[in-house]
């Protein structure tokens, strides 16, 4: 007799849940994700961030699986990456920031779902933006905006659609990213 072993994930939701927009009630997410069969589902904050295990692998099958499902229970689209705990701890330990020394809201990591092609970013004159900057990582790009997102110049250049054309992109400040981490460790 096999059984199949279950993996932690984290489902990141775009852009729900925003100025009245794409209303998604966190208790409906949780049952919806129950519904496709997840075990051990939870949602952290009303901004889109849901941890769930499953023994399926393939994390875009599970995004699409998601996405048809929150289509038909909610009425709208909404596009979704689903990322494994061991993707996410990368990110984190590969956070070329001082992560510890910064406040939650000076840090984003934008999650992408594919790498982007070399000059991709060529648009961006990042000294022109300093103190700000980013870097790009394994498909994530790190912002650091020491007086926060919405205030950053950086941050709305990097958010202009043609910078991640084709590519879909959610971004969570650090604190989010600390959280998941947490919420997605797999324990014996």
């Amino acid at each position: 007799m096999t059984t199949k072993t279950t993996k932690k994930y984290a489902a990141l939701l775009r852009g729900i849940n925003v100025g009245g927009a794409k209303k998604v009630p966190m208790a409906e997410l949780r049952e919806v994700l129950a519904g496709l069969g997840h075990t051990d589902v939870q949602t952290y904050l009303q901004s889109g961030n849901a941890v769930f295990a499953s023994t399926e692998k393939d994390m875009a099958a599970l995004a699409r699986d998601l996405e048809r499902a929150v289509e038909a229970h909610f009425g709208f689209a909404v596009r979704c990456l689903v990322v494994d705990g061991g993707y996410l701890r990368a990110v984190a330990e590969a956070c070329p920031f001082p992560a510890a020394e910064l406040e939650g809201r000076q840090l984003h990591a934008t999650f992408l779902s594919e790498q982007p092609a070399e000059g991709r970013f060529t648009s961006i004159d990042g000294p022109a933006y300093l103190p700000e900057e980013y870097r790009i990582g394994d498909r994530v790009v790190y912002l650091y905006a020491p007086n926060g997102l919405g205030r950053s110049k950086l941050g709305e250049a990097l958010a202009k659609p043609a910078v991640f054309k084709g590519i879909d992109a959610t971004t969570r400040n650090w604190n989010t990213v600390a959280k998941l981490v947490e919420l997605t460790e797999d324990t014996p």
